[in-house]
């Protein structure tokens, strides 16, 4: 895996809020996720939601959700607009679109 998609993940999971199931040191966890391919890298996430919402990234997180590993983004569109979109952190599908 290349350096740089390395470095943006591990500067995604610094954005990471208080308020998720990951604590302080969990980095070190969604490093190891990264590195063996379990989850797929923010760079591969947000291709992906761009193709979705096209605007400017305003948080990522990585989150539990029924024993799931989410990014959840929220993006504002050209509109002023913000979305939010929840994604497998493991396959890439969107699952959640919505209005914030």
């Amino acid at each position: 895996m290349g350096r740089r998609l390395i470095l943006s993940t591990i500067i995604s999971f610094m954005l990471i809020s208080s308020t998720n199931n990951f604590a302080d040191d969990d980095h070190d966890k969604a490093y190891k996720l990264l590195r063996t391919g379990e989850i797929l890298p923010l760079e591969k996430i947000l291709k992906i939601t761009r193709k979705k919402v096209q605007g400017k990234i305003l948080e990522v997180e990585l989150e539990y959700h029924d024993e799931l590993l989410i990014y959840e983004l929220e993006v504002l569109d050209k509109k002023g607009v913000v979305w939010e979109l929840k994604v497998d952190a493991v396959t890439g599908m969107v699952i959640e679109k919505e209005k914030d």
